[in-house]
């Protein structure tokens, strides 16, 4: 029956992908084939490729019962479509295979994944549990005939008996241990943790971390790992209510710094902070590469948003961010856009010391690019970037010296979703440094070598593609460098 289902998904896929609308197509960020994605799943560096699945409905643009979409790349650029892993073929998976993990153990690639099976027909009256599968070449996958592996009986009582979703394997010393998206059933996001010795037999641990009441109604998509003996949790709380300029959008991600008890299963933190400061970043997973890297990658997308490709008709929905190296510095993250990116530049322009109280239009433009700035803010009031422009549209990324506020806003973008985000911002030596990925119909912000990341997704008419640069007050532009992206 497996071999059936995936057969049928990939062959669909083969016959109408050339149905797909190229229009708002990214060119350097990874897709599915044809039909909706979310979250990245199985994100792995295994024999000599970096792998990433993805939460998959290969049918239509539009949220279904979910399988594995897979691709392979060997610099995490270039993407190359692999068969469908898994399908929803199950009893324990019947309404989809949610969200989950990769782990390498004796030359084997395992996943984890949440089986998702509704009891009737209301919509949250559902069940998941924990199941694995594995595979000899990466590529082709068995579900291991102990599914599930981690049942509802191992549930703890002070938590969701249905939210338990979104398995993460690491692995420390001798055992195993998952972490596990949950909620205490009150309106409190948490995680649980599981420890194995042999990936199959597990025992509940204890509530690994929890929500104060601040931080959202439910964690997903759990990740945790160490960069330099600092043990961090990552979490994608769901609806968590703003807290000033931060956390705007229906649900967000954030991390954690603290001190990881494995064999008390305690994660215990202090303060948490967003990953991610725009639009559309959600469900972010990392895995640490043959270089000593640890890189994230997440949906670039968000939950209930207004999707023009859905709307359209173009079928295809849903994208991944630019892969992010993340780095430990003065107790924060920081992420900047993997090495890799450099190799695909094409075409560069520069310009320099150009002194700037007005606005000016650039002698380059585009919709697939890498944009270098470093602006001096001299007696600026306020001064910015206007990408993806024309008469009639621009999407606005805008500094104000006064207020330190960093502004990214798309109300005249195209048809696609409006609103701004805003994050504080300190200059450095009276300077803003800003590393700028536009492509197609997304945009990325590095601000300061990544102290702070804004992500959104755009949908301008093709025509639009100036670069146009502004300010009120004097400023300098220190240097200016565009290239194409591929």
């Amino acid at each position: 029956m497996t071999k059936d289902m995936l057969k049928l998904a990939d062959d669909f896929i083969r016959e109408n992908k050339q149905k797909i609308n190229p229009q708002y197509r990214l060119r350097y960020h990874l897709m599915g084939e044809y039909g909706w994605i979310n979250d990245p799943n199985g994100f792995i560096y295994f024999n000599g490729s970096y792998h990433l699945f993805y939460q998959h409905y290969p049918y239509e643009a539009i949220w279904g019962p979910m399988h594995w979409g897979h691709a392979v790349s060997r610099d995490l650029i270039r993407w190359e479509y692999m068969p469908i892993a898994l399908a929803p073929d199950k009893e324990y998976d019947a309404d989809g295979c949610f969200s989950g993990s990769a782990i390498e153990k004796d030359g084997m690639l395992y996943v984890a994944y949440t089986g998702h099976v509704y009891r009737s027909d209301k919509k949250d009256d559902y069940l998941q549990t924990q199941c694995i599968a594995y595979s000899s070449d990466g590529i082709n996958f068995t579900k291991h005939k102990n599914n599930p592996i981690i049942t509802t009986q191992q549930i703890p009582n002070e938590a969701s008996k249905k939210d338990f979703r979104d398995p993460k394997i690491l692995k420390k010393g001798n055992n195993y241990y998952m972490v596990i998206g949950s909620n205490d059933g009150d309106g409190n996001g948490q995680i649980l943790i599981y420890k194995s010795n042999d990936l199959i037999n597990w025992e509940y641990i204890n509530i690994l971390a929890k929500s104060d009441g601040s931080m959202g109604t439910g964690w997903e998509c759990p990740d945790l790992f160490s960069i330099e003996n600092k043990d961090i949790l990552i979490v994608s709380p769901q609806y968590m209510k703003s807290q000033g300029n931060n956390y705007k959008n229906l649900h967000s991600t954030i991390y954690m710094i603290g001190n990881l008890d494995e064999i008390k299963g305690k994660f215990d933190f202090k303060d948490y902070y967003p990953i991610d400061y725009g639009f559309d970043f959600y469900a972010p997973q990392t895995t640490l590469d043959n270089k000593g890297r640890r890189i994230i990658v997440a949906w670039m997308d968000m939950w209930e948003s207004d999707m023009p490709t859905q709307n359209l008709g173009h079928n295809w929905s849903g994208a991944m961010t630019l892969p992010r190296e993340v780095i430990l510095k003065d107790n924060k993250l920081y992420f900047k856009p993997v090495e890799e990116i450099k190799k695909y530049r094409n075409n560069k322009f520069s310009i320099e010391n150009i002194e700037l109280q007005e606005e000016i239009t650039i002698d380059a433009q585009g919709d697939s690019y890498e944009l270098e700035i470093v602006i001096e803010v001299q007696q600026s009031e306020s001064f910015g970037i206007k990408l993806r422009a024309s008469e009639k549209e621009e999407t606005i990324l805008e500094y104000n010296t006064k207020d330190k506020l960093f502004k990214f806003n798309r109300d005249k973008s195209g048809i696609g979703p409006k609103g701004e985000r805003v994050t504080e911002v300190e200059l450095i030596d009276n300077k803003l440094k800003l590393q700028i990925f536009v492509d197609k119909s997304s945009v990325e912000v590095f601000i300061n070598d990544g102290e702070k990341v804004m992500t959104g997704r755009i949908y301008p008419a093709d025509e639009s593609r100036l670069i146009k640069l502004y300010s009120k007050g004097m400023c300098r532009i220190v240097k200016l460098n565009k290239w194409d992206i591929i």
